[in-house]
């Protein structure tokens, strides 16, 4: 089973994951798992997710999803948790799973990781 498909099944079942809706607990999943493949898991997803909002940013992906997840939350990056409400933090570990799942399919594709590249570098002369 390849990281997407396992991703797949944790996006329909994360309780199954030990995931309870907190965002932080999301997170840690992540690195930790990232940790297990010797950071090959989450390798270009902060620029990933930097190409796909258009912009340079100096936050890490951990800010950078829940800045796409609750744009309505007024703060920036982490603080925006301290600031939502239980269905909002719910919702950011849903987006984060999500854009999981779609950067995996980049990542998998040698020509679209390129690209992918490319794009981040214009960003960031």
């Amino acid at each position: 089973m390849n990281d997407r498909k396992f991703f797949e099944g944790v996006v329909s079942r994360p309780g199954l994951y030990g995931l309870d809706n907190s965002y932080k607990s999301a997170v840690m999943f992540l690195v930790g798992f990232d940790e297990a493949r010797s950071g090959g898991l989450l390798r270009g997803f902060t620029e990933w997710l930097v190409v796909r909002k258009g912009e340079p940013s100096g936050f890490g992906w951990q800010a950078l999803v829940l800045d796409e997840a609750l744009p309505e939350v007024e703060s920036w990056g982490w603080n925006k948790l301290d600031r939502s409400s239980p269905e909002q933090e719910q919702r950011a570990v849903e987006r984060l799973l999500s854009l999981l799942t779609e950067f995996l399919s980049t990542r998998d594709d040698v020509l679209a990781l390129a690209r992918m590249y490319t794009r981040y570098q214009s960003l960031h002369p």
